[in-house]
């Protein structure tokens, strides 16, 4: 097993990377919760496949167990939702001491992360990550948030987890759409971070990765930069390379092209008009398209230019009359660029032609 401490500022975690780990969720939850009353986050694809596994593993140790399960998709991150699972807590009798396991993928850990650091100002939170995404991007690092109806994780808060549980058997299930949807941010990684990496990954198709050494190596890039920047001040924004424009082509498809296409999209897109300003080298943008395209990550996007930039505008790296847009110097090397608006919306013109 490979256990990777996370010494945020804020907080400090364990997270555990191994097959089967699921049955050891009530071992590890009694560890950093004294509590005696836990509620289950999942979704209704989720849920079906691993609550009664997670329940029998926390009832053993002790634990009260109450349930919330919603309808699976980045339709339900929102206000309504969030407000009802603070509602079951409350039904649940929750109180400080108690706790809640994330289990599932991006959009369950990232609404119940939000709950739990907003009940009472704050519960205990145990990730249970069950997508590939999930794994290796947003189960670990604080980001919690719920979506607008004008962009996503508009509303949130940073609230590290006090244990991240990584069963990489789990992913076995993984619909394959949404294994490789994962792909897209371990791609990130090595272009942002890690050249040796994105070679591995350049030399070998999407079903012959070695998961648990991928993701824990993705979990330590991101330890890293958390470790260093806590809440996105500076570098570890360079993990929202492709996401600016990633986001908004979510947004434009109304997610019906997700999460981990979309970045991948992004990065292609960012990586074309680096090569127009000369920030990247035309032979590592295509690198990058045609590693994307051999994993079968892009996601063609038949919105115009002008409808990219305006739903990018909601972003989050927008400050006032700059956005900061996160590119690629080299496979391996990222910087952050602050661009005036009229310069970003040239920029997704030179992206997108």
């Amino acid at each position: 097993m490979s256990v990777i401490k996370v010494d945020a500022a804020s907080h400090s975690y364990d997270v555990f990377v191994d097959e089967f780990t699921l049955d050891q969720l009530g071992e590890v939850c009694r560890d950093v919760s004294g509590g005696d009353a836990c509620c289950i986050v999942s979704d209704s694809n989720v849920a079906p496949l691993y609550l009664s596994r997670a329940k029998a593993s926390l009832e053993a140790a002790g634990y009260t167990i109450s349930s919330f399960v919603f309808e699976a998709g980045e339709q339900s991150k929102t206000l309504r939702t969030y407000a009802r699972a603070q509602q079951a807590f409350t039904h649940a009798g929750l109180t400080r001491s108690s706790l809640v396991v994330a289990l599932g993928g991006g959009v369950v850990g990232d609404l119940a992360g939000f709950a739990a650091a907003t009940y009472m100002r704050g519960i205990r939170c145990v990730q249970v990550p069950t997508s590939l995404l999930a794994c290796v991007d947003s189960s670990v690092g604080g980001k919690t948030a719920v979506d607008l109806p004008e962009g996503k994780n508009l509303v949130g808060a940073f609230f590290q987890p006090d244990a991240v549980l990584i069963d990489t058997s789990l992913l076995a299930t993984l619909p394959e759409h949404f294994l490789i949807d994962g792909c897209g941010e371990v791609l990130k990684y090595g272009v942002i971070f890690d050249k040796e990496l994105f070679a591995q990954l350049e030399a070998c198709a999407a079903s012959d990765m070695r998961l648990p050494e991928v993701i824990a190596r993705c979990v330590e890039l991101k330890r890293d930069v958390v470790v260093a920047d806590e809440k996105e001040a500076g570098a570890r924004q360079l993990l929202n390379f492709g996401h600016t424009l990633g986001h908004a082509i979510e947004k434009l498809s109304n997610f019906t092209v997700t999460h981990g296409f979309a970045v991948a999209c992004g990065m292609v897109l960012v990586a074309k008009a680096s090569v127009a300003r000369g920030w990247l080298s035309a032979a590592d943008a295509m690198r990058i398209e045609s590693t994307v395209r051999a994993w079968g990550l892009l996601a063609e996007t038949e919105e115009p230019a002008s409808a990219i930039y305006e739903a990018a505008l909601a972003d989050k790296k927008r400050h006032g009359s700059t956005m900061n847009v996160v590119v690629a110097s080299e496979i391996g090397t990222s910087r952050i660029e602050t661009l005036t608006l009229d310069d970003f919306r040239a920029f997704v013109h030179d992206a997108c032609v």
